[in-house]
C-alpha cells in the first residue's frame, strides 16, 4: 500500500468512525425516548393510550421495513435540505440516523418490557408520578439490556455506513469500492475487511464489558 493509499485509508477510518459515533448518538437520543413511549403507550403502560402506540408501532414499522439502501436514496431530498447536499460523510450521517432510530427504539422497547411490572406497581403505589418511574425503576432496571441493544446498533450502523460508501458516502464503504472493487486492488479490500472485523470486535467486547460491570452493579 503506496504512502497516498495509507493517507486515504486513514482518512476513511475515521470518516467512518465519525459517521457511526454521530448516527450512534442520534439514534441513542432519539430511539430512547421513542421506546420508551411504546412501553409507556402500550396496553397497560404507565400511560396507556392505544392510538398513539399504534401510531407510533405504524412509523416505526414502516421505516424498519424499507431496506436501508432504498431508503438511502429515497432520503436524497431529505438530506440535500439538510446539509446541503446527498453526498460525502455529513450527508450519510441523516440516513444512518433515520435508520437506525427505529431499529433502537424496538430494542429498547423489548429490553423495558423485561422490567419486572411489581417494582413499577410499588412506586406507584408510593405515589411515584410517571416521570419518577421512568428515572427509577425502568431505565436503571433496563440499563444493561439498554446497553447491550446499542452495542448492537452500533455494530449494525457500521455495516450501513459502508453500504452508504455506494453512493458516494466516503469512509471504508466507498474505499473499498473505489479502489478495491472497481481497480482491482485487492490489497485495500482486505484492509478493509480486516479493520471493519477489528472494529467491530472491539466495540462488542466494549459492550460487553460494559453489560457486565452494570449486572454486576445490580
Amino acid at each position: 500500500m503506496t504512502p497516498v493509499m495509507f493517507d486515504l485509508f486513514v482518512r476513511s477510518f475515521w470518516e467512518t468512525v465519525i459517521m457511526t459515533a454521530a448516527s450512534g448518538a442520534i439514534s441513542l437520543l432519539a430511539g430512547l425516548p421513542l421506546g420508551l413511549a411504546l412501553v409507556a403507550t402500550g396496553r397497560g403502560g404507565i400511560a396507556e393510550n392505544l392510538w398513539i402506540n399504534r401510531i407510533l408501532a405504524a412509523i416505526v414499522n414502516g421505516f424498519r421495513s424499507v431496506p436501508f439502501i432504498i431508503l438511502l436514496v429515497a432520503l436524497i431530498p431529505v438530506t440535500r435540505f439538510i446539509v446541503g447536499t446527498s453526498i460525502g460523510m455529513w450527508a450519510a450521517i441523516v440516513p444512518l440516523s433515520i435508520a437506525a432510530t427505529p431499529y433502537y427504539a424496538r430494542m429498547a422497547e423489548v429490553s423495558l418490557r423485561e422490567v419486572d411490572r411489581g417494582l413499577v406497581e410499588a412506586v406507584r403505589a408510593m405515589g411515584g408520578n410517571r416521570w419518577t418511574i421512568v428515572r427509577e425503576v425502568l431505565v436503571p432496571e433496563a440499563l444493561p439490556s439498554l446497553v447491550a441493544g446499542f452495542t448492537v446498533t452500533l455494530i449494525t450502523l457500521i455495516g450501513a455506513s459502508a453500504m452508504a460508501g455506494a453512493i458516494g458516502a466516503g469512509g471504508l464503504g466507498d474505499l473499498a469500492i473505489r479502489y478495491g472493487y472497481q481497480r482491482f486492488e485487492t490489497a485495500v479490500m482486505i484492509a478493509v475487511v480486516a479493520v471493519l472485523i477489528l472494529v467491530v470486535c472491539a466495540i462488542q467486547w466494549a459492550g460487553d464489558r460494559l453489560v457486565a460491570r452494570l449486572d454486576h452493579k445490580a
